[in-house]
């Protein structure tokens, strides 16, 4: 009797770890290996039917980052929101690194070698910015929040990294980190008129802020108004994104057969313009599955979201949410000519490590999140 009692805890331990791994929402987890396995075709069709360099490095980033989400998921969410800030303060060391020192591409700097690796610290600030403001709103009540300075903090936590990555120059991810952030204070119950007068500031300043904007921003938008102005500069990445969107068809070309992919044509093909290659080799009726998985997904965050017992966890969620959401609509409304093209991957379907794993770690809290939807913040752990 007494070897039981001197192994209990460890039976305790077990069981916890077990019912944990139970509450997991494994449809999500579905959700996400089908994603991969659609963008590792979209890939290695991108290479002219070759696992390399696209699809197979990309299958093994996600393989690894799969078991980081589901570790992410058992992890106590109370500890998650201790290391809230702490992680915010090294996204902005990192997000300062690659101002510094960052490595330039594609006319921007965005990136820092660690380890031989390129790592794009935007794609993470994101995330540590969506849980930096829900630790900050945790313990606060409604008046509070309608306090000017208490709201002060968390604005300027918004404010900063998105000032230092639109230094990179970066915009697309600088108003995503900025509409995650103008979420979540939505979402802890900052009043409608104080979001009015922001919007209206913008609106005024939008004349000052164009005249300010680089060049290539500039001509995005002008590209923008009117593609064919530059068929084959400027405009060349939209009207080949539309051609090959139209020339699927509703069944599509056939894997493989997609010419405007097979005769490169197609601009970064592997990154942002991804969706084209399945929208003409698979049709619109594939498209749609596609875009009903990751809209699900969406769907089962807020809903997440929703069920969530405490503010933290809802607010993250929101956050986290926000950021798939936004990550889906500007890359899909990008290639089809509906906004200005910006470089916003296609969740784990665009080639490209940085954001596979920063999105692959937010859907690990999220997973958290929602294995620890009901535990009770300021009680020690079980």
């Amino acid at each position: 009797m007494s070897g039981f009692v001197e192994y209990r805890p460890y039976y305790a331990r077990s069981f916890g770890l077990v019912r944990k791994l139970l509450r997991i929402n494994w449809l999500f987890v579905l959700a996400c290996c089908a994603l991969a396995g659609i963008g590792y075709a979209a890939l290695y069709s991108a290479a002219g039917g070759h696992g390399e360099p696209y699809a197979t490095p990309q299958l093994i980033r996600f393989s690894a980052s799969l078991i980081m989400m589901i570790a992410i998921a058992l992890v106590d969410i109370r500890l998650i929101a201790k290391l809230a800030w702490p992680a915010y303060a090294l996204g902005l060391v990192l997000l300062v690194v690659v101002w510094r020192f960052g490595h330039v591409g594609l006319g921007a700097k965005r990136w820092i070698d660690v380890g031989g690796l390129h790592v794009q610290p935007s794609e993470l600030m994101k995330l540590f910015l969506a849980l930096a403001l829900a630790a900050w709103f945790q313990r606060a009540n409604y008046e509070r929040v309608g306090q000017i300075p208490f709201l002060i903090p968390p604005i300027m936590a918004i404010l900063v990294p998105a000032a230092l990555i639109l230094k990179e120059p970066n915009l697309g991810t600088a108003v995503i980190t900025m509409s995650i952030g103008g979420t979540i204070l939505l979402g802890a119950g900052v009043r409608w008129w104080k979001f009015a007068i922001v919007i209206a500031v913008v609106a005024v300043a939008a004349p000052f802020i164009y005249h300010h904007l680089h060049g290539y921003q500039k001509q995005r938008i002008l590209t923008f108004l009117h593609p064919g102005r530059d068929p084959l500069g400027a405009g060349y990445n939209i009207i080949q994104s539309k051609i090959a969107l139209g020339s699927g068809g509703f069944w599509g070309q056939g894997f493989l057969h997609g010419t405007q992919n097979q005769l490169n044509f197609l601009p970064e093909k592997q990154t942002d313009f991804v969706f084209t290659i399945i929208a003409e080799e698979f049709g619109f009726a594939d498209s749609m599955v596609l875009i009903t998985v990751l809209f699900s997904m969406i769907a089962m965050g807020f809903y997440t979201a929703l069920r969530c017992q405490h503010m933290f966890g809802r607010l993250a969620a929101l956050g986290i949410s926000t950021n798939l959401f936004l990550y889906c609509f500007v890359n899909l409304a990008m290639v089809m000519g509906l906004i200005p093209v910006g470089g916003v991957p296609l969740p784990l379907v665009s080639y490209g490590g940085s954001a596979l794993t920063a999105v692959m770690l937010g859907f690990g809290v999220l997973m958290s999140i929602h294995v620890h939807r009901d535990v009770e913040f300021g009680v020690s752990e079980e």
